[in-house]
């Protein structure tokens, strides 16, 4: 009983080259999941600077028009505590003293630095 062979199967060149094309396929997959979780991060950390900034911002205009935290000039609170944020605050108050802009500045290094500021004007 003799089997002749019918060229049936995969031969060894044919199955290292599927190989490579799966290997070559994987990397960017894994290299696009990669960016994904960097941009996640980012993502993340701008929404909480952005609700820092806002909470802050909302604070300062609930205050009285003549609290001595609306008075003019730059207020730095530094690093917050538990996150990786500094912000700070600014107090510009027009000629005749009816208004003051309030802009309420956050910043953050993560593989670069960031800032994101917010601003509203108040009136007596």
């Amino acid at each position: 009983m003799t089997h002749a062979y019918k060229g049936k199967g995969f031969t060894l060149a044919e199955v290292l080259i599927s190989l490579i094309i799966l290997s070559v396929a994987t990397l960017a997959i894994a290299t696009m999941q990669i960016t994904s979780v960097k941009g996640g991060y980012f993502s993340s950390d701008l929404t909480q600077a952005t609700f820092l900034a806002q909470d802050k911002l909302e604070n300062l205009k609930n205050l009285s028009y003549t609290d001595s935290n609306l008075s003019g000039g730059l207020h730095n609170e530094g690093i917050l505590p538990g996150t990786i944020f500094s912000r700070q605050y600014d107090i510009a108050e027009d000629a005749g003293n009816s208004m003051k802009t309030i802009t309420v500045t956050l910043q953050w290094t993560d593989r670069g630095s960031h800032t994101i500021s917010l601003s509203t004007i108040r009136s007596k």
